[in-house]
């Protein structure tokens, strides 16, 4: 009987919101009339302002009916009342709201009568046999349909209970579902605002990806020219000294050509290092898994790792999720003052899921410094989602989906 219960009170409580819709309809549609002679045009931003909270209201108890989040219709709370006007006006799920609120508030009233009723003779059905005995015969008992001797008082009731129940059980679950399913249809964004609301989303993951790249380049550049870039530089000038003092001095040409040598296994260190920032070797000879492995070996914190097998995956996705594996723990050895942690990698649903967590301070936020920022980034450019939760005190936890087809 729980869905009973919750297809009861959803539907009960509609009454309440049935007779607020009504007024509010009424309200929106008496400003819209006075609109044309100027005076209702002042009463229709606060009119648009309850048939959103309505919404809002009924989406929320949809919501909890079919424990299923709703997507709502993007607003922008900073507009002046005219250009919240013009967009209300301008938005087709203002007028499917609008309809849904007057079905509802034709509707709703009735409804919670019809389920109120059938719970009374659910009920009633129970108790109508004793109050029948602590009736005098002489005075006859009406429960639906007059009662006048113990055979009805003992047969009737029951058997109108046991309907009630049973349209309590299975009928008003089910009614009360395709009722939250059909105010879900009508709350439901748009085509053209999910396409464009998908829009913006690609316009600020593309950004993140171009700032990402940007930076990304800058690095290398940065450490071409700063390491690699300086030692040829110093091995150009000792082979030019070298070759100068050949005659002159053939032991200093010698220790110069091998100050130069020296130099070239270093600067070949450099580069193998710089090209491994761009997509890590290991990658490639042991896959994400044994990549992962590697980083959680060479953490300080002790960590306890579960790698589901996985097979491999696209070469983008693949450096993503290395990457924010490997900034996550380089976050938790340096400011997390954590004594453990729990790193977990899996392929699910068609997609790569990240759960790193560790008992450290907690207070991690991605406005505090670059990690973080470029782990969102990161994903983002895949268009993945990264959740994190960092109370003070801990624990923190950083939780990444990245979309893949395998």
């Amino acid at each position: 009987m729980r869905r009973a219960w919750f297809a009861t009170t959803y539907l009960v409580t509609g009454g309440a919101t049935a007779v607020a819709s009504a007024v509010a309809i009424v309200a929106l549609a008496g400003a819209l009339a006075l609109s044309f002679v100027l005076v209702g045009v002042a009463l229709l931003a606060p009119a648009v302002r309850v048939l959103e909270a309505l919404v809002d209201l009924e989406r929320r108890r949809a919501e909890r009916l079919l424990v299923t989040p709703i997507t709502a219709e993007p607003r922008t709370s900073d507009m002046t009342p005219a250009a919240r006007l013009r967009a209300a006006a301008g938005d087709p799920a203002t007028y499917r709201s609008a309809a849904w609120l007057t079905v509802h508030a034709i509707a709703g009233v009735p409804l919670a009568a019809g389920v109120l009723l059938l719970w009374l003779i659910a009920l009633g059905g129970l108790i109508v046999p004793l109050m029948w005995w602590a009736v005098p015969v002489e005075a006859p008992l009406t429960f639906v349909v007059p009662i006048t001797s113990w055979v009805e008082a003992l047969l009737l009731p029951p058997l109108l209970a046991l309907a009630a129940l049973t349209l309590l059980r299975w009928a008003v679950p089910a009614f009360g579902v395709r009722y939250a399913l059909a105010a879900r249809a009508a709350f439901a964004p748009s085509s053209r605002s999910r396409l464009e609301r998908r829009v913006t989303e690609l316009t600020a993951t593309r950004a993140g990806a171009l700032d990402v790249h940007a930076a990304e380049l800058r690095r290398i550049e940065r450490d071409l020219h700063d390491g690699t870039q300086a030692r040829l530089v110093a091995i150009a000038i000792h082979l030019g000294v070298a070759q100068n003092q050949r005659a002159a001095d053939p032991a200093l040409a010698d220790q110069l050509i091998d100050r130069a040598r020296t130099s070239v296994e270093a600067a070949l260190t450099e580069l193998r290092a710089v090209v491994r920032g761009i997509y890590p070797p290991i990658l490639a000879d042991r896959g994400l898994p044994g990549a992962v492995h590697a980083l959680a070996a060479d953490c300080p914190v002790p960590l306890t790792v579960r790698v589901t097998p996985l097979q491999r995956l696209p070469a983008a996705l693949e450096s993503a999720a290395y990457f924010v594996v490997a900034e996550a723990l380089a976050n938790i050895a340096r400011h997390s003052g954590a004594t453990g942690g729990d790193l977990r990698v899996e392929h699910r649903a068609g997609q790569l899921v990240v759960n790193v967590t560790d008992d450290g301070v907690g207070g991690a936020q991605t406005s505090n410094g670059t990690g973080l920022t470029g782990i969102r980034r990161r994903v983002a450019a895949l268009d993945g989602r990264v959740e994190l939760s960092s109370p003070i005190g801990g624990p923190t936890v950083l939780r990444v989906e990245l979309p893949c087809a395998s």
